[in-house]
C-alpha cells in the first residue's frame, strides 16, 4: 500500500512473528519473500507498459532474528548451530524456496541449542528489482537508458555497499540496533552470486549439489557424463538425474542430452540426488582468477565440501606421469586472494577430506597402506599465477619451490583451498601429474593423448568416490572447527 509520508508504494508490512517450529518459520519466510517479489514484478511490468508510476516502488527482504540473554554452554564439539555470546543476531534471507532445507536445518539447531524462538519478519533492506524478476520467464530489466524513465527513480537496484564479503572476512560491524550477523552472507550478496552462477555456468543454481568437484580440463567432463550415465543405470546408486549446461536434464542412462553447442565460461554438470547431496563438476578452466570467481559464487550455496581434481606439474624425480598428489599444504603464489586472506594465514589440511581422498585412491587402485605411496605423494602444492613460469629465470622460483618442499605445481588448487578456508567450506585437493618440466618432460601433444586416455577416467572416478564417502559422513563431522574464527555466525 502507498506510504503517504514518503510517497513509496510497498506491499502490506506484517508485524514480525515468533516461531519455535523450523518448518513453520521457513514457510513464513517463503510467504514474505513471495509476496514481496510478486509485488515488485507486477509493478515493474506495469511500469514498462504504462511508464513512470509517479512514486517509488519498494519491497523488502525477509529477515531472521534471534536474541539470547544467556552464556549457557552448548555442545563444544559443534562448529555451528549456536551463537557465541548473548545479544541480538539477524540475517536477511533470499530465495527461501532454494534454501529451504538449509534454513530448516540451521533454525532447528538454533532453537534447540538456545531453547528460544526465532523471529521472522521484514528487514529494512530493499530487494533490487533485478533480483526480484531474475527467475521470471520473459521478464528482464532493460539496461540503463533503454526504458522511458530512469529505473533508479522508481525501483531499488543492486547496491555494492550491501554486497560484500565483510562477514566472512571478519570485518562486519553490528547493525544500528546492535544486531550481529547470524549467517555468513547477506541476502543481496546471495542474490548477486546466484545471478553470476547462472551466467558463468549456464545452469540454474537449484541444480547445484552439496559436493562440488573442480577441474581445470574439459577432458574430465566426458568422463563425468559417462560415469553419471552408469550411475543412473544402477537403481541402487541413489542418483536421480544428470544436468548439463542449458539445464539439459536426463533421468535415463541412454537418454539424449540436449545441451547447447557453445559452452559457457565455466560449465557445470550435476549428478543429482533427491536430497541434494549429489555431486557437481565445474570446469573452471586454467588460472586462479577463474578458481576464485567460481568459488566466490558457489560458496553462497553452502556446499558440504569442494575438492580440486585437476592436472599439475610434478616437481620430483621420483614422480611419474599419472601419479597422484594429495595436497596437505599450499604455497600460495596465486595472488588473487591476498587482499581477502593474507598469505601468512595457514590453510590447514582437513582430516575428514584427506582420509576420504586417500581411501578413494586405495579403492580405485587396489593398493593398500604403504603400497599407495607407489602412485601417490602427500605434500605441498604450489599454485602460481603465471602459466609459463618455466620460461622465467629458474634460480629464484626453483629455490622457493625446493625450500617449501613442494611436490607439485598448478594454478588453481591453492585458490580453491584458500577460498574454502575463507568461506568455511571443507576443501581438499587431489591432482594428477601430467608433466615434469624440471626434468624435461613437457606436456606435448603425443604424450598428452596417451596420458588423457589412460588417466582421466581413473582420476575422475577417485574424485567421485571420495565425494560419496564424504556424503556418508554426519554433517557435524565434515564441518570442522578448524574453519571457525573467534566470533562466528551461527549458520554454516
Amino acid at each position: 500500500m502507498p506510504d503517504a509520508a514518503t510517497d513509496v508504494a510497498t506491499p502490506d508490512l506484517p508485524a514480525p512473528r515468533a516461531f519455535r517450529d523450523p518448518e513453520a518459520a521457513v514457510a513464513h519466510l517463503s510467504a514474505l519473500y513471495r509476496e514481496a517479489t510478486e509485488f515488485l514484478a507486477a509493478r515493474f511490468e506495469a511500469c514498462l507498459r504504462d511508464g513512470h508510476p509517479g512514486r517509488r516502488v519498494r519491497a523488502f527482504y525477509p529477515e531472521i532474528r534471534l536474541a539470547t540473554t544467556s552464556f549457557a554452554e552448548v555442545d563444544s564439539r559443534l562448529a555451528f548451530g549456536h551463537v557465541a555470546a548473548p545479544g541480538p543476531y539477524a540475517t536477511t534471507v533470499t530465495r527461501p524456496d532454494l534454501f529451504a532445507g538449509y534454513l530448516r536445518q540451521q533454525l532447528e539447531l538454533l532453537i534447540r541449542n538456545h531453547d528460544t524462538a526465532v523471529e521472522i519478519g521484514l528487514s529494512d533492506t530493499p530487494i533490487p528489482v533485478h533480483f526480484a524478476v531474475a527467475d521470471r520467464p520473459g521478464l528482464t530489466v532493460p539496461q540503463e537508458g533503454a526504458a522511458r524513465f530512469p529505473l533508479r527513480d522508481v525501483f531499488d537496484v543492486p547496491d555494492l555497499a550491501a554486497t560484500n564479503d565483510d562477514i566472512v572476512n571478519g570485518l562486519a560491524q553490528p547493525g544500528p540496533d546492535g544486531a550481529r550477523p547470524l549467517a555468513p552472507f547477506t541476502a543481496q550478496r546471495v542474490d548477486y552470486s546466484l545471478a553470476r552462477l547462472t551466467h558463468y555456468t549456464a545452469t540454474d543454481p537449484a541444480h547445484f549439489q552439496a559436493h562440488v568437484l573442480f577441474t581445470n580440463y574439459q577432458f574430465y567432463v566426458a568422463e563425468f557424463e559417462a560415469l553419471a550415465r552408469a550411475k543412473l543405470a544402477d537403481p541402487e546408486s541413489g542418483y536421480t538425474s544428470f544436468v548439463a549446461p542449458g539445464d539439459a536434464e536426463i533421468t535415463a542412462p541412454d537418454a539424449e542430452l540436449d545441451a547447447p553447442a557453445k559452452t559457457p565460461q565455466m560449465p557445470a554438470y550435476h549428478l543429482k540426488r533427491a536430497d541434494g547431496r549429489g555431486i557437481t563438476l565445474v570446469n573452471i578452466g586454467v588460472g586462479p582468477s577463474n578458481a576464485k570467481t567460481a568459488t566466490d559464487h558457489i560458496a553462497v550455496l553452502r556446499p558440504h565440501a569442494w575438492v580440486m581434481v585437476g592436472h599439475c606439474a610434478g616437481l620430483r624425480n621420483s614422480q611419474s606421469l599419472g601419479d597422484f598428489v594429495l595436497a596437505h599444504a599450499y604455497l600460495r603464489e596465486d595472488r588473487v586472494l591476498d587482499d581477502d586472506l593474507p598469505v601468512w594465514v595457514p590453510i590447514p589440511a582437513l582430516a575428514e577430506i584427506q582420509i576420504a581422498l586417500e581411501r578413494a585412491v586405495a579403492e580405485e587402485t587396489a593398493l593398500e597402506g604403504y603400497d599407495v605411496k607407489r602412485i601417490m605423494r602427500t605434500g605441498t602444492v604450489a599454485s602460481v599465477d603465471n602459466r609459463n613460469w618455466e620460461l622465467r629465470e629458474h634460480t629464484g622460483p626453483v629455490q622457493r619451490l625446493s625450500q617449501s618442499r613442494a611436490v607439485a605445481l598448478d594454478m588453481e588448487s591453492a585458490t580453491v583451498a584458500a577460498n574454502g578456508f575463507r568461506f568455511r567450506v571443507p576443501y581438499g585437493t587431489l591432482l594428477c601429474v601430467s608433466d615434469k618440466p624440471l626434468q624435461g618432460e613437457l606436456k606435448l601433444p603425443g604424450m598428452a593423448s596417451e596420458f588423457y586416455t589412460t588417466q582421466v577416467a581413473r582420476h575422475l572416478r577417485i574424485g567421485v568416490r571420495a565425494m560419496e564417502l564424504i556424503a556418508a559422513m554426519p554433517l557435524e563431522r565434515i564441518h570442522s572447527r578448524k574453519l571457525r574464527s573467534f566470533e562466528e555466525t551461527a549458520f554454516l
